[in-house]
């Protein structure tokens, strides 16, 4: 898989955030992008985190709110992270600058000698709570929040022409699946799955394998079970989870191994991480042609299977006795 990470409609690569610093040493982000179990939330709270060298405990990000984050673009085309994660870091830096200068006259030495890590203000030997810090900052009146903003640099489209780069950067993953089906029923069962994903350098390697491998079964399911259908009158009749047939843990194989490449995006990235969200959706196209090549073996692989998506086992048994078929008039 190659997949193209922006927005091509240029506008919408755009993010904001606000980002709150309190007296108890606590962080609060405000960022314009939507938690739906991604864990955007989570790699904004680190990025935040780390620019100000807090534990993440100390970081909460709130509900999405657009009277705080006016204009927001969708959560959507896998930016979410790339998007909100830099607005977020821009504002975290904003107020981390201002802590330096506060930091250099406490402690007689220059701003850029100082370092922010682990709960800590350090400069050379000397060392300050970053809790202490922003006491002082306080009392001196300094600002303990900031607003933080990013658009993608280098996205220009021209729909008409069909011209121009529409994508920042490119994710690249890989994957083979082995499976098995019975040619008297259709039957089929993945039993092997080898996934390798280009994340960049991850901003959370537990949380993007599991939307690697969550992307893949979801996807498995869109090419192999999940079959539309409408009754005479026009009604679609798959319309919920009693009718709409996705996987299960059942479906998922026994051998799953998945690996994030190491890799640095060479695109100013936030810390040089990758998308992952929708690009682990297309890697299942190696079930859905495994299957076919099974079919192929029917007819020793002179066939080329009429196998159409979903690949159900009804499907399957079509193909099976096509490529039957086809071999006997050979």
């Amino acid at each position: 898989v190659k997949f193209g990470i922006s927005f091509n409609v240029p506008h919408l690569n755009q993010a904001g955030s606000l980002v709150h610093v309190y007296t108890d040493g606590s962080v609060l982000v405000n960022h314009g992008g939507t938690e739906m179990g991604q864990g955007l939330n989570t790699k904004v709270a680190q990025v935040v985190a780390n620019a100000l060298g807090v534990p993440l405990e100390k970081v909460r990000c709130t509900a999405t709110d657009t009277s705080k984050i006016a204009n927001t673009s969708a959560t959507a085309a896998s930016t979410g992270s790339d998007l909100n994660g830099k607005a977020a870091q821009d504002a975290a830096l904003q107020i981390r600058a201002r802590l330096a200068d506060v930091a250099a006259r406490h402690f007689g030495v220059e701003a850029a000698t100082v370092r922010f890590a682990d709960g800590l203000v350090l400069a050379g030997e000397q060392s300050l709570p970053f809790v202490e810090l922003v006491m002082k900052a306080y009392l001196q009146r300094v600002q303990l929040w900031s607003d933080g903003f990013y658009s993608t640099p280098k996205v220009h489209w021209d729909a008409k022409r069909m011209h121009g780069h529409p994508f920042f950067y490119f994710a690249y993953a890989a994957a083979v699946s082995e499976v098995v089906i019975d040619t008297l029923t259709g039957e089929w069962k993945l039993l092997q799955a080898d996934l390798l994903y280009d994340a960049g350098e991850s901003l959370n390697p537990a949380l993007d394998i599991g939307q690697v491998e969550g992307g893949f079964i979801q996807g498995m399911g869109w090419l192999t079970t999940e079959e539309l259908w409408w009754n005479k009158d026009g009604k679609l009749m798959t319309h919920a989870p009693s009718t709409y047939k996705i996987p299960a843990i059942s479906d998922c194989p026994e051998a799953f191994r998945t690996e994030l490449y190491a890799n640095s995006n060479v695109s100013d990235t936030i810390h040089r991480s990758k998308a992952v969200g929708e690009p682990p959706l297309l890697l299942p196209f190696s079930v859905f042609l495994a299957i076919r090549d099974a079919v192929s073996s029917v007819g020793a692989h002179r066939i080329n299977p009429p196998l159409r998506a979903p690949a159900t086992s009804e499907a399957i048994l079509d193909a099976v006795d096509a490529v039957r078929a086809a071999t006997l008039t050979q």
